[in-house]
């Protein structure tokens, strides 16, 4: 049986972009809460820096257009909001600029696919 869905397979560019970006996100909250002890904003980042694949995967086996565009767009506010926290930990000095700025262009290329995948299912789903 064929899939229709574009999004339900371990090939989609969203798929493993949102995987790797959790990866990062762990690996950061690792290291800061590690040197600098730092648990309020982590806890913060790491809770939605991760949904954000989390929720990739859930909309991959959704029960219909409607649970996988809600699904997806909850995913770009999860995004929006690492975003935020990502900021404020570079503001704060817990990060670095090299280090903030690598990992915030992946969250804005995140946001960005999440934003493309949000309108073109919302599309299709008006066709129907």
């Amino acid at each position: 049986m064929k899939d229709n869905n574009p999004f339900n397979r371990a090939d989609s560019p969203l798929h493993n972009k949102s995987y790797d970006f959790a990866i990062r996100i762990v690996n950061m909250v690792k290291y800061i809460k590690c040197s600098d002890k730092e648990y309020a904003l982590t806890n913060q980042v790491l809770r939605s820096g991760t949904a954000i694949g989390a929720l990739v995967r859930e909309a991959e086996y959704a029960q219909s257009a409607s649970d996988f565009i809600n699904k997806l767009s909850i995913a770009l506010k999860e995004c929006n909001e690492t975003l935020y926290w990502l900021n404020l930990l570079r503001d704060t000095s817990y990060i670095g600029e090299k280090e903030a700025q690598s990992i915030i262009s992946d969250c804005r290329e995140l946001l960005a696919m999440l934003i493309t995948s949000v309108k073109t299912a919302k599309q299709r789903n008006n066709k129907l």
